[in-house]
């Protein structure tokens, strides 16, 4: 996928470093980039994303880890969202929604069924995400800026969700 002056690829492992200075810079701090990292380290990310400039300056990342679904004694995979970071400079220039819009047709074409994220509910229901697909899933991160979004029609409508250990670091 291209935007004007963005192209849209998998994230590599020569990338590592200067997307963790892209979630620092973005987030004011290190946690979200040690979250990547744990995520990568323990193999828990199904999808990531970059935004990278004309000139190979990496502007925006996207990262969705795996999470699980549990119903009664059944596992189901499914991912969240977390983080989306554009670099400070081009936020608010649509490479967010490029990440974003690239990350759920992948998803999709992975065969993924369902899809979470916890933000600003103005920003993420522009992609189909739904606090009422959200609601009846019981989450840590429950609440007024819990989303789902149902990528196949037989997705699961509920169920426990298990984040993976990476978050339980986020204190």
């Amino acid at each position: 996928m291209t935007r004007a002056d963005v192209v849209i690829r998998p994230e590599q492992r020569g990338d590592h470093a200067e997307i963790a200075a892209l979630l620092t810079a973005a987030f004011d701090g290190p946690a979200e980039a040690d979250l990547v990292m744990r995520l990568r380290d323990d193999n828990d990310i199904a999808l990531a994303l970059l935004a990278v400039a004309n000139g190979g300056e990496i502007v925006g990342h996207i990262a969705c880890p795996r999470l699980q679904l549990v119903q009664a004694e059944r596992r189901i995979p499914v991912v969240g969202v977390a983080p989306l970071a554009v670099a400070p400079a081009r936020q608010r220039s649509g490479i967010g929604g490029a990440l974003m819009a690239a990350s759920l047709e992948r998803l999709r074409q992975q065969g993924e069924a369902l899809v979470f994220v916890l933000g600003d509910p103005a920003y993420y229901t522009r992609f189909g995400l739904s606090l009422a697909v959200a609601e009846p899933f019981a989450s840590d991160y429950a609440g007024p800026h819990f989303m789902a979004l149902a990528l196949r029609p037989d997705a699961p409508a509920s169920g426990r969700l298990v984040y993976p250990r990476a978050f339980s670091d986020l204190g």
